[in-house]
């Protein structure tokens, strides 16, 4: 069974969650500049029937792109120990499973937004986002053994 979060718990781990995500995001993006840059490289030999490129740059390229994919990995691992879900890396998107009248439910934050104020139904999604109000703080909780 996967973890569930009352909305007290889930609050709690914005600023572990800004500080991994962030990272996260800034290495993906550096994984995504050099890969960028070695499959340039890589093109660059193929249309020009295997002539030299420059050797340090694609080094260069490579050191950063392994760099970059080791920090995401341990950034990843650490998010997922939450408990929580990324739902998309990018915009550091993040669902923490919860409980809304006996029924499954995502709490719902955004890697920017101050606080999580918002939830969605499991199969809405991100546009299925509905502001969380008294009538879910009430009724709500985490684990059923809670």
């Amino acid at each position: 069974m996967p973890q569930r979060f009352t909305l007290a718990e889930a609050r709690s781990l914005i600023p572990l969650l800004e500080r991994l995500l962030g990272e996260a995001v800034t290495m993906k993006a550096e994984y995504d500049q050099a890969e960028g840059i070695i499959q340039a490289l890589n093109a660059r030999v193929a249309m020009m029937g295997g002539t030299m490129v420059n050797r340090d740059q694609a080094i260069d390229a490579r050191g950063r792109r392994e760099v970059a994919a080791a920090r995401l990995r341990r950034a990843m691992e650490q998010v997922r120990e939450t408990g929580c879900v990324v739902k998309d890396l990018d915009i550091g998107l993040v669902d923490f499973p919860a409980l809304r009248h006996g029924v499954e439910v995502c709490l719902c934050w955004k890697l920017g937004e101050r606080s999580i104020e918002y939830w969605h139904g499991v199969d809405e999604g991100f546009r299925g986002r509905k502001p969380i109000g008294r009538d879910f703080r009430d009724p709500h909780r985490g684990n059923p053994e809670q």
